[in-house]
């Protein structure tokens, strides 16, 4: 389709500049092929009559001026104008099908080209023919150049340079002949009349691309209108619809037909209610929406896309309709005329996402934002009836122990059962939904009695914490519970979610499969935590960690192998805090990252100080182990502190391939290449601990210290622990280090049991560098 331009354009036809009508200019608004192809085509229907005119008064000059000329000089000048008018006629027909491609510079100079060669062939005659004539048969040439001019003008617009430059050279040459003659007077008027023939031939240019431009713009319009029709009558969802005075349907169209799952002759002349209501036509019980078009059709109202439920052979349909009133000339009304689509398909999408907006489409259940709508109206109705509601955050407990282990599938069937059994538990006024991840909610709206909360969370603890079946894993996870208490404990949704929000994090902190209601004291716990927070993120640049070490000893000969670095913190703001405290901070909100690798830097640092069979054993969190540049963070510790890799013994609990084992693997693989070695921290406390051992070569195995207590109490299971993975560890050429030897007889017991290392307060509690250096010197203190 030809593009045209815009009708608010600045530029438009009637104001184009000569240069662009000529084609001497391509700047400006308009492409300059584009108004080449408006003008060449015509050219193409001129040839044959510019060539006989052409001819005609070739001839007639010939007639009046052979017999001075002579015969030889005028078949030659015939000639030329033969040749070049064939040439001219030749490009002109080339130039045909402009209309549809780009017109070339090539091209448009040798239609001018054609002009001035036939130009000059004429101003030739006109100089010269004249002389050999009478003032008769001047007058007779200048008729000629006449007719070549003014037909020029007005029948050869649609190449306006081509003619400015006929003009021009017809002109020039016919001034020339009145100057060589001494007619100067005619010379003047040759001037004028080349000057008014130019203008004319501009203007007349102009005025013929405007219409080329109205034509063009015309043939758009319909091209646009014919594309419409036929994508209407296309697709498949729309059609056309009309009823008489008396509602039955005429001039049914196949489409509609086919909307409506009948044949066209058996629908033409059916009443057009009755068809779309269907089964419920006996009964006379029609949907809201068909009642409302039944009344805008007994009215005779126009309307437009009202959604009208329909049944079209038995299936549930929904259309969308719009019509108009049909008059006569007389302006009675005749019936109805209008356009209808089957919009069902965007009805059922429609709801879905009206049920994705407002359900958890793994659960079933309302999500947060009905969750929060319940629990707003809950405080409304609350505050107006003078009663309580109470809302219950529940949070999964170990659930992300099994997402880790046994992927997200096995998590997401776990959460849907979950939701099951939570739903299961609701009664009347109660509602639960999923807030995200393992994090559940419930609220209740009248709430009669304050126990009702209580026995609600107990009741959701005990249930969900009984054991799940999931693809041929038995799966244990408890919850914890949070609860606050409307409007006691809370006026707003805002308020209200964050107090058991706080709720549940007490609950958390204390184990989980617990319930704890919100407290005031709440508010200072999360405070004092967010205050700590802030602490903890300028405790580095402050300069207030600081590392303690505590001994590991051989069991046998009791001399220092290696201190375990651990690190204290005395805040300026807060002072000493514990480590039980700042840690589990530190490692929620990833400061363990930069704090483990400050660790790893001092710890290298200080053990470069120690005699060379000492190793420094430098816990690894899985925050830390787990970030890419890991292993480059290892190198550099080492080349800052010129400690030798073979003294640095890297420290990893079994947390860390729950989640990501082969990100895990591959750091501490890269670690063991550097020539440091690695231990296993807290064994038998996870999961799947044996798999780990086989798949990487570690040297150390840490046997937690509740078994060393059990062993100490006697317990035979502990005992039995202790002996498997002594024998385990001496198989796979490890060594075993026992942790938490308090009492000369638990360390008399692990060096019985085979433990190659013991770590306890035993043997030294975690002390300073310069307490650690005394060690060496003085060996007799290490359990004073």
């Amino acid at each position: 389709m030809t593009e045209l331009p815009s009708p608010n354009s600045a530029t438009r036809p009637a104001d184009l500049p000569v240069s662009a009508v000529l084609g001497l200019s391509d700047k400006g608004d308009y492409d300059w092929a584009r108004l080449r192809g408006l003008q060449y085509p015509a050219l193409a229907k001129l040839a044959f009559y510019r060539t006989f005119t052409q001819a005609i008064l070739a001839v007639f000059v010939a007639q009046i001026f052979v017999a001075e000329v002579g015969l030889i000089g005028m078949g030659l000048w015939m000639a030329v104008m033969a040749i070049v008018h064939w040439h001219g006629t030749r490009v002109d027909l080339a130039l045909a099908d402009v209309d549809r491609r780009r017109v070339t510079r090539a091209e448009f100079m040798r239609q001018a080209n054609t002009a001035v060669l036939s130009a000059l062939v004429w101003g030739a005659a006109i100089v010269i023919f004249p002389f050999f004539g009478d003032p008769g048969d001047l007058m007779a040439m200048l008729m000629v150049v006449a007719i070549l001019v003014s037909g020029s003008v007005f029948f050869y617009t649609a190449a306006p340079f081509g003619i400015v430059c006929f003009i021009g050279i017809i002109g020039v040459s016919t001034v020339l002949h009145f100057a060589f003659a001494g007619l100067w007077l005619g010379a003047v008027g040759a001037v004028l009349f080349t000057i008014v023939a130019l203008l004319g031939t501009v203007e007349v240019g102009r005025t013929f691309l405007t219409a080329r431009f109205a034509e063009a713009a015309v043939v758009e319009k319909e091209e646009v209108v014919s594309l419409l029709l036929r994508e209407f009558e296309e697709n498949e969802a729309d059609w056309l619809w009309e009823i008489d005075t008396t509602r039955r349907l005429r001039s049914v169209s196949p489409r509609f037909a086919y909307a409506l799952g009948r044949p066209q002759v058996e629908v033409e002349g059916m009443p057009l209610l009755e068809l779309v209501a269907g089964r419920n036509w006996d009964t006379g019980q029609f949907p809201p929406s068909l009642h409302d078009l039944a009344e805008r059709l007994k009215n005779r109202e126009n309307f437009s896309n009202i959604l009208v439920q329909v049944s079209i052979l038995g299936e549930e349909r929904w259309w969308e309709l719009s019509g108009t009133p049909i008059r006569d000339d007389r302006g009675r009304f005749i019936g109805f005329r209008g356009v209808g689509s089957d919009v069902t398909e965007q009805r059922k999408s429609s709801e879905k996402i009206a049920f994705l907006a407002r359900f958890d489409t793994l659960t079933q259940l309302p999500n947060r934002l009905q969750l929060t709508e319940g629990l707003g109206e809950a405080l409304r109705y609350a505050e107006q009836w003078r009663t309580r509601c109470a809302l219950l955050m529940v949070d999964l407990d170990r659930f992300k122990s099994v997402n880790d282990s046994l992927g997200h599938m096995t998590g997401d069937k776990l959460l849907a059962q979950v939701s099951a059994r939570l739903k299961s538990l609701m009664g009347e006024n109660q509602l639960c939904g999923r807030l995200g991840g393992d994090e559940f909610a419930i609220v209740i709206r009248d709430l009669s009695k304050a126990d009702e909360i209580n026995t609600l969370a107990r009741l959701v603890i005990d249930q969900l914490s009984e054991p799940y079946q999931v693809d041929q894993h038995t799966l244990y996870v408890g919850a914890s519970v949070g609860s606050a208490m409307g409007p006691r404990d809370g006026r707003t949704v805002e308020e209200l979610m964050r107090n058991a929000d706080l709720a549940l994090y007490r609950a958390k902190d204390a184990g989980g499969g617990e319930h704890c209601r919100f407290e005031p004291m709440l508010h200072a716990s999360a405070e004092e935590r967010r205050q700590l927070e802030v602490a903890l993120r300028k405790a580095l640049g402050r300069d207030e960690m600081e590392l303690h070490y505590q001994p590991v000893v051989d069991s046998r000969s009791e001399t220092v192998v290696s201190f375990e670095p651990l690190v204290r913190w005395n805040s300026t703001d807060h002072g000493f805090v514990s480590p039980g405290k700042f840690i589990p901070l530190a490692e929620d909100t990833r400061l363990i990252v930069p704090i483990g690798k400050w660790v790893m830097r001092k710890a290298c640092e200080e053990a470069r100080n120690w005699p060379e069979h000492v190793k420094v054993n430098v816990n690894v969190s899985p925050e830390q182990l787990l970030e890419p540049g890991f292993h480059q963070e290892v190198v550099e510790a080492l080349a800052a502190s010129g400690l030798r890799p073979e003294r640095l013994e890297v420290e990893v609990t079994e947390s860390i391939f729950l989640r990501d084992a082969s990100v895990a693997r591959n750091a501490l693989e890269q670690v063991m290449a550097l020539g440091c070695s690695v231990a296993l921290d807290d064994f038998g406390t996870g999961y799947s601990s044996l798999g780990y051992i086989r798949k990487l070569k570690f040297s150390t195995i840490k046997v937690d210290r509740t078994f060393v207590q059990g062993a100490a109490q006697g317990s035979a299971e502990s005992l039995a622990i202790i002996n498997a993975v002594v024998a385990m560890a001496k198989s796979l050429d490890m060594t075993t280090t026992a942790e938490g030897v308090e009492t000369a007889e638990e360390a008399e017991l692990i060096r019985n049991l085979g433990c190659d290392k013991i770590q306890g307060y035993y043997f030294g509690r975690p002390m300073a560098s310069i307490e650690a250096q005394r060690l060496f010197n003085n060996p007799r203190i290490l359990r004073a």
